[in-house]
């Protein structure tokens, strides 16, 4: 492992999320003499991100721990066309009045990760619409254009797949890569940006950005990406059976993203609790090295200090309890995820309503598989019907989630 002088990149070292840096050394130096401002960039496309874009968030709390300035980036401007990065498909164009309740919507997380305000290490939140919008096309073209290869932007990855593919690439989305260049030439210039970082997707925009600063400024700034971080049998983390693992409270529940935490594969507790805790490197070293039964303390642990950062210390103690109350007393805790039906409701749309399948589709893969029950019991047929003579219904989707069904009468 290499030894880094500043404290911010050990830091980023120690707990894994350097996977490449366009010139390591040099970001090394100038962290050891200054405060380093660094951004990376989110789209506002939902009104809340998913636990994928946890990394990235966690980075620039690392940032700040370590005594330099964040800076988050929502993707205003860019969002109106959307990153064609490994995606299938272009991304649905959405409206100026929407991004503008996404970014609003959103930034309530990062308020629980990050200390804003006005100081030297405090982080600033800013919309790239606000310079992106009032560019003129052919001074862009002629001033920024003209430092890009189209030869070398069809050689990049998130491009060639959609290419090799037969996929469609609009013009659209082929500027995107573009405009993030231009957006760290502009942060260079408004707030002294010196480092962009990003997924390990996002190597090739955050390269153009880097060569485009100092092609037309002079500057020399710098990127780095994060590993793409997949469970330990190779799936994409994030992905349930029951959908999108949101960070909003409005868009999943204190207990079921404590209980995402909780449902980590032993090989992976020590990487999550080195990403996403605050936890000392000694206690996660002790935590990682309990065997057996006792693995299930430190999946907790990681529970418990996740769903504090992101919900806050009441949210946690609130799903720990109610997970406690479920799985050793048989219980059911007012945290599980409910719904009130206003009448007779079938299996499939049960399931869905209570966010225990993504779909009625999946939902009937789930009863075919053995793993919807209702109070305890399997359900064989997917075409059941529940009633208000029945309520309130505890229904599960396998082991470990579980939702309240009543009816309003």
């Amino acid at each position: 492992m290499t030894e880094y002088q500043s404290d911010l990149l050990r830091l980023l070292s120690d707990r894994g999320y350097i996977h490449q840096v366009t010139d390591a050394t040099g970001l090394d130096e100038l962290a050891t003499k200054q405060i380093v401002p660094g951004y990376i960039g989110f789209d506002p496309t939902a009104p809340s991100l998913h636990v994928g874009s946890l990394v990235s968030i966690m980075m620039l709390r690392q940032l700040q721990r370590a005594g330099h300035k964040p800076i988050v980036i929502m993707g205003g401007g860019t969002g109106k066309i959307g990153d064609p990065s490994f995606k299938d498909e272009a991304r649905k164009l959405l409206t100026t009045d929407l991004i503008a309740e996404n970014i609003a919507s959103i930034r309530r997380v990062f308020e629980r990760f990050l200390t804003f305000g006005d100081g030297p290490t405090d982080a600033i939140l800013v919309d790239n619409a606000e310079w992106l919008d009032k560019l003129e096309y052919i001074p862009f073209l002629r001033d920024i254009g003209q430092h890009f290869s189209v030869n070398r932007m069809l050689s990049f990855d998130s491009v060639k797949l959609r290419l090799e593919r037969e996929q469609s690439l609009s013009f659209l989305e082929f500027n995107y890569m573009i405009l993030q260049a231009y957006d760290f030439l502009e942060l260079s210039r408004r707030a002294g940006c010196r480092l962009q970082m990003g997924g390990s997707d996002q190597w090739g925009n955050i390269v153009n950005g880097v060569e485009l600063t100092r092609r037309v400024d002079g500057t020399q700034v710098f990127g780095m990406t994060t590993p793409l971080l997949t469970n330990a049998d190779g799936t994409k983390m994030g992905k349930t059976v029951s959908g999108a693992v949101w960070l909003n409270e409005d868009q999943l529940s204190h207990y079921n993203y404590w209980q995402f935490w909780r449902n980590t594969e032993d090989r992976d507790v020590e990487s999550r609790l080195r990403l996403f805790t605050d936890l000392p490197m000694d206690e996660i070293a002790r935590l990682a090295a309990l065997e057996g039964a006792e693995i299930n303390e430190a999946k907790k642990v990681l529970a418990n200090e996740a769903t504090k950062l992101c919900r806050g210390p009441a949210a946690a103690e609130e799903a720990a309890e109610t997970a406690r109350r479920t799985f050793e007393e048989g219980a059911t805790g007012e945290s599980l995820p409910s719904h009130a039906a206003t009448g007779p409701i079938g299996i499939l749309d049960a399931l869905v309503a209570l966010g225990l399948s993504s779909s009625k589709g999946e939902a009937r893969r789930l009863i075919k598989g053995g793993g919807a029950r209702v109070d305890g019991v399997k359900v064989e047929d997917e075409t059941l019907v529940l009633d208000p003579s029945d309520t309130p219904l505890r229904l599960s989707a396998g082991k470990k989630n579980h939702g309240i069904l009543s009816f309003d009468n």
